[in-house]
């Protein structure tokens, strides 16, 4: 019997370029490109760290990373790097004085840390009311919605920091039933934080003998990991899980966070054939581009290198604070912040400097790479704003 010999596969030949269809895509991306870079010297209303050089990632960016399903197992595919999350993980897991058996993974920003730590607590404290502060990041009540949590919104201080009498006192009113309380370390507007300790100390007041505290740490969390006498917040503290994001103090150019929890939820987790891994995250598919850029950041700073840029920032942020005052423009700031709040700048100040708003206060944000000359020039235009 004969065989036919095998047929002759044709190569494939990439179809050529046609310049001319990539000038209109350029163009506008350099548009994009010079009207960002335009904005910088005025832009210190929000909270991303603009000192770190990301740029020797650049071999990666021709790549899919792709860091789908469990962290603490590699998947099938090789394309991943799931060796540089674990290494990510442990560090901040070291930071936040995680205890033994903590789980966690690298997540597309704070929201998704807010809703994984609810959806632990939840699942824990299937019967638990919900309490947040007024001050608490608009993704709590949004995970909350999306999870069928009964809520209770909870009064705050002056400094936007939760009110714990207010929590007593509405915690009783639900004494029967389980406590999740979102605890903010660093208010959107404010930056004050609330402390987990005396949280604790509220919901013993309130006669909860079972509860869950979710840290929502987004900004001030690695910053505060490096004060000495500083608020409760992290693990050691008595929170059962806490997130933070990456594009803030790490300043990362993807946007990312990671979450950390004092375990994780085995009956949540099955294992998935196709990937040959558990399904421990919210998101499946997951960049593994931001896990290299966290890891990249972390392991050239270090914890001393942290802690050095946390220094200098809160320097600058005292600075900015003093020199408002001096030029006499009302401005106050929460202990250890790097947020400065200052009396609401005039329409014309206003259109020049994008600070955010809330009533008669705007705030600035002296994140790394914000300057003293940064400040002392939108001193000058409030002080000039005067003259007109």
């Amino acid at each position: 019997m004969t065989t036919a010999p095998p047929a002759r596969v044709r190569p494939y030949v990439l179809p050529t370029a046609e310049p001319d269809r990539n000038q209109p895509a350029l163009a506008r991306l350099r548009h994009i490109a010079d009207r960002v870079t335009a904005s910088a010297p005025t832009n210190i209303g929000f909270p991303a760290a603009t000192d770190i050089d990301y740029r020797p990632l650049w071999p990666l960016l021709g790549q899919l990373l792709n860091n789908v399903g469990d962290p603490q197992t590699d998947p099938l595919h090789p394309q991943h790097t799931h060796d540089l999350e674990r290494e990510v993980l442990d560090f901040l897991a070291g930071l936040f004085r995680a205890p033994a058996g903590w789980s966690g993974y690298v997540t597309a920003g704070g929201t998704e840390g807010n809703l994984y730590g609810l959806w632990l607590a939840r699942t824990k404290l299937p019967n638990a009311i919900t309490y947040y502060s007024t001050a608490t990041h608009y993704s709590v009540p949004k995970a909350c919605r999306l999870l069928g949590l009964p809520t209770v919104e909870v009064g705050i201080l002056e400094s936007g920091e939760i009110n714990y009498a207010d929590l007593v006192h509405q915690a009783r009113r639900y004494r029967g039933r389980p406590a999740i309380v979102v605890a903010n370390i660093g208010t959107t507007m404010t930056e004050a934080v609330d402390d987990v300790s005396t949280i604790h100390t509220a919901l013993d007041a309130a006669g909860i003998t079972h509860r869950y505290i979710h840290s929502d740490a987004a900004l001030a969390g690695i910053p505060l990991s490096s004060v000495a006498q500083r608020p409760g917040f992290d693990l050691a503290d008595g929170a059962d899980s806490i997130s933070v994001s990456g594009h803030k103090f790490l300043g990362t150019p993807l946007v990312c966070g990671v979450v950390i929890a004092r375990r994780g939820i085995e009956e949540l987790a099955p294992h998935v054939p196709y990937l040959d891994s558990r399904d421990t995250t919210i998101s499946g598919s997951r960049s593994g581009l931001a896990t290299a850029m966290l890891w990249y950041a972390l392991q050239t700073l270090g914890p001393t290198g942290l802690a050095r840029r946390a220094g200098h920032a809160r320097a600058l942020a005292n600075y900015a604070h003093r020199k408002l005052q001096a030029s006499d423009w009302p401005a106050w700031r929460n202990p250890y912040a790097l947020t400065v709040m200052l009396r609401r700048p005039p329409t014309d100040v206003a259109q020049r400097w994008p600070l955010p708003t809330q009533g008669d206060w705007s705030h600035l944000i002296c994140m790394p790479g914000v300057t003293a000359t940064q400040i002392d020039h939108l001193a000058r235009d409030l002080t000039a704003s005067r003259l007109i």
